[in-house]
């Protein structure tokens, strides 16, 4: 199968619960069903961060593979990147479902989903069974449990564990659905984690590139103290942003569930802050831009608005495994069209 017949049979997926399908999309992918992408990146899409080397700057998102079962079938659709978790230290079920919601209506989703994965042991296994040539960059997104957790004990033993396998590392902080958790992005609790995490770091023969993933709903106020808490403590990037507990005017049945919003209508607000980080951080770390990307114009705003890198999800979702490489095409045109060279030349021009 070749990843534009497998999202063609997309449609026969609605019939199923979200999970569900999601469940069935994942194995799916996992046994190679969904084929590989068989185009070639434009020259202009190669592009360097983060001291890594990506075929092109169209990423997924962590919370598709929470478990990296799937890593490279991911990679061979065409991504520049993929990022696989939240992975916590220990095995957690996660929320009762239902818990995945989809707003057809709205070109979104709604998750409240828990960090449910099978724990760290099982997650480094399968990232030890990787091979060291990949078609693509690799993360980990790291997270902690919802009980009998220690941030500071738990993300600088996390990003250990990953640290000989991951091109970077994600720290979660910013998930609505573990109670406490977007509380460790205030400044005194988020630069106790990151000194702690530094800690270890001096300790390691590998140090993949620290990110922190930041949620969307934070106060103007918030953002200056969260980059300089970064800058001043060794960590790459920010990954801006996650999921969304606002609720903008929404069409959907489902569209008063609780839980993390995402999809398009998160688009507009999740790159108004991504402008707004650019702008403060001032080319000092590197960012990505995530939130309601399902188009090439998308990608392209948020490389405009101060994105190195790009990420989707919920798009991918819906529209299934030909996506990476229509958005990386049709981000390539753009380019072009506009005179630039590469896609950093793009970054932040609308900032």
């Amino acid at each position: 199968m070749i990843p534009s017949l497998a999202s063609a049979l997309m449609p026969l997926m609605r019939g199923l619960d979200a999970e569900t399908a999601h469940g069935i999309a994942l194995k799916a992918l996992a046994a190679g069903l969904a084929g590989r992408d068989s185009g070639r990146d434009d020259p202009v899409l190669a592009t360097e961060a983060l001291g890594l080397r990506f075929r092109n700057p169209i990423g997924l998102a962590a919370g598709f593979d929470k478990d990296a079962v799937a890593v490279l079938p991911l990679m061979r659709l065409g991504f520049g990147f993929v990022e696989a978790g939240t992975v916590t230290p220990r095995p957690q079920p996660g929320n009762p479902r239902p818990r995945l919601f989809r707003l057809t209506e709205d070109q979104a989703v709604i998750n409240r989903m828990g960090f449910n994965n099978g724990g760290l042991d099982g997650y480094v296994a399968r990232l030890r069974d990787l091979p060291a040539e990949r078609p693509a960059v690799f993360g980990a997104n790291i997270g902690i449990n919802k009980e009998g957790a220690d941030p500071e004990r738990d993300y600088p033993a996390l990003y250990a564990a990953v640290a000989p396998f991951a091109d970077y590392v994600t720290m979660n902080v910013s998930s609505p659905n573990t109670p406490g958790l977007r509380d460790l992005q205030g400044e005194e609790k988020l630069a106790a984690i990151l000194d702690a995490i530094a800690a270890t770091r001096a300790t390691l023969p590998r140090t993949p590139p620290l990110l922190v993933k930041i949620a969307p709903d934070l106060a103007d106020d918030a953002l200056p103290p969260i980059v300089q808490a970064c800058l001043t403590r060794g960590v790459a990037g920010l990954i801006v942003s996650n999921t969304t507990i606002a609720r903008p005017p929404l069409t959907s049945p489902h569209a008063k569930e609780a839980g993390g919003l995402s999809g398009a209508p998160l688009f507009a607000p999740s790159t108004e802050v991504l402008r707004k980080v650019f702008r403060i951080a001032r080319g000092r770390l590197v960012l990505i831009g995530v939130g309601g990307i399902a188009t090439a114009e998308q990608a392209y705003a948020k490389i405009r608005a101060g994105a190195s890198l790009v990420q989707f999800y919920s798009a991918f979702a819906y529209a299934g495994p030909a996506l990476p490489r229509r958005i990386a095409d049709g981000l390539a045109v753009l380019l072009k069209r506009d005179g630039f060279t590469s896609v950093a030349d793009a970054v932040g021009k609308d900032a």
